[in-house]
């Protein structure tokens, strides 16, 4: 069974919240970062809850497209 939750940067690093509100007002990468983080995670909550389909490979490429950002971005907040 999927999990049907969102994976918001927030609750991915509930430890960096403070950062990440931070780092969005003052770091134009960043604030860039986390919003394609945000839509593309969208879009995956979309087709996990099942409001809209996607293909197959569609889906692989745009989690893989979320896992790199999500990668960018703790290294980001981890400095």
């Amino acid at each position: 069974m999927s999990q049907h939750t969102p994976h918001e940067l927030v609750e991915e690093f509930p430890e960096f919240k403070d950062r990440i509100h931070t780092k969005k007002q003052s770091d134009a990468h960043f604030a860039k970062l986390a919003e394609d983080y945000h839509r593309i995670n969208k879009m995956v909550h979309r087709h996990e809850s099942e409001v809209e389909t996607l293909s197959d490979d569609h889906i692989h490429e745009i989690k893989k497209e979320r896992l790199a950002l999500k990668d960018t971005i703790y290294s980001l907040l981890a400095v």
